[in-house]
């Protein structure tokens, strides 16, 4: 029986950290190809997502020659309280980024590239020209390649939107993180209905590209809250979801309310694939990136 975190009505009411659980540890290895691909990405001087939200799964993605690159730089417009990537002012608009990506792409022989950014509220576009760029670029270097892009809001442009979408990714996806009443407090100046707005528009714009979002569990949500958000992303047509376990980067940090272990994980992709979803990846260590090319795979033969 699922309980429904009575009681954790507020993201501040752990008083101190909960002991994590066996499930979540992971083990560390820096064999060749983490070793190769951590080489290759400082010569092209390269940012990922994997380093700087400190993601648990980066050892085994980068042994697996899996990245997903962070374009804009390392320095975040926005300060949300579950990321551990740094807030200040952004660096200048760096735009031989995009074949950078692409050089280092062809280096690591990649299938599928995911590209994601830091929040540049500071753009007038929100970084979208240097989305559709590195799109265009690795497209370039790598016809057979699959590009996913996971961007920021845009801060709801529909302009923005469309000229990522117009660079036609192969997934976009754009992640909702928490629930509707969760969401002032965890994303800083984002908005639940926004993000819904942007994924329903993207489809409205490119029926043929499937949208992505994700969800972190362990901030203070409700059972039902997390079913909600499941109905959200389906009536806005999103194919696929990824749900992980929020773990704590600093003290600094949103406090970790509560761990979920592997069986609700599981029951909760069971609520996805029926609610229509094409495919749900829903796991302790999940993030939106984990097993990004399988995702999309699976979702391509729904």
């Amino acid at each position: 029986m699922i309980s429904d975190n009575d009681g954790l009505n507020s993201v501040s009411e752990t008083a101190r950290p909960l002991r994590r659980p066996d499930w979540l540890k992971v083990q560390l290895k820096t064999e060749s190809g983490f070793q190769n691909l951590k080489g290759i990405l400082r010569e092209e001087r390269l940012h990922t997502v994997c380093e700087e939200a400190r993601c648990p799964n980066l050892f085994e993605c980068w042994a697996n020659r899996t990245a997903t690159f962070m374009i804009l730089g390392n320095v975040c417009t926005r300060a949300c309280r579950f990321c551990a990537v740094t807030t200040g002012k952004p660096s200048e608009v760096d735009w031989k980024e995009p074949q950078r990506v692409a050089d280092a792409a062809v280096k690591m022989k990649l299938r599928h590239v995911v590209v994601t950014s830091v929040t540049r509220d500071d753009l007038a576009d929100g970084g979208a020209s240097i989305f559709a760029a590195t799109i265009h670029a690795v497209r370039a270097a790598l016809s057979d390649c699959k590009v996913e892009v996971l961007i920021p809001d845009f801060m709801g442009s529909r302009s923005a939107l469309q000229t990522v979408m117009d660079a036609e990714p192969d997934v976009l996806n754009h992640n909702i993180e928490t629930v509707r009443r969760l969401t002032h407090c965890v994303r800083s100046k984002a908005k639940y209905d926004r993000s819904l707005e942007l994924l329903f528009r993207a489809l409205e714009m490119k029926p043929h590209i499937p949208t992505k979002s994700s969800m972190m569990l362990g901030v203070g949500e409700k059972w039902e809250e997390i079913l909600e958000a499941l109905d959200d992303l389906r009536a806005v047509g999103v194919s696929i979801v990824t749900i992980g376990q929020y773990l704590q980067p600093t003290r600094r940090h949103l406090p970790v309310s509560r761990y979920y272990t592997p069986d609700e994980f599981a029951i909760l992709r069971e609520e996805g694939m029926a609610r229509g979803f094409r495919h749900v990846e829903s796991g302790p260590l999940v993030r939106s990136s984990y097993h990004a090319r399988e995702q999309a795979e699976s979702a391509a033969m729904h």
